[in-house]
């Protein structure tokens, strides 16, 4: 489970719309990644922001980067976002996970977290 200051971290990182877009687009692009320079390009973001951007991400430990050549691709981190899940919906509908569908949901995915993720080459 986290701790409390990391969920703040990871829910002050993306508390801003640039990267809550950067970070809707890397999960939905899966644990692959996606190419910064793609990134860049899907939405119409700076080299230099979007760096900054993936910085404060990473810092949270919301993404993860490998580089491949010349490229840098960034992705999701799935544990903790499915961990972030977990913790926010611990107590859900009073604790009973019978009438939770939202805990089934989180718990699926904190199951489904243990795959491997992004790894640097």
């Amino acid at each position: 489970m986290m701790k409390p200051a990391q969920v703040v971290k990871a829910l002050a990182a993306l508390a801003q719309p640039t990267r809550l877009a950067i970070y809707r687009l890397l999960v939905a692009r899966g644990p692959e990644g996606v190419a910064a320079g793609a990134v860049a390009e899907k939405l119409k973001v700076a080299p230099a922001t979007l760096s900054f951007h993936f910085k404060t991400l990473s810092h949270a430990g919301l993404v993860e980067s490998r580089q491949d050549g010349r490229f840098i691709y960034y992705a999701a981190n799935f544990a903790v976002m499915n961990g972030m899940v977990a913790y926010l919906t611990e107590n859900c509908c009073g604790g009973n996970k019978d009438l939770c569908t939202t805990t089934a949901l989180a718990d699926t995915a904190l199951k489904n977290s243990s795959k491997p993720s992004l790894t640097k080459k």
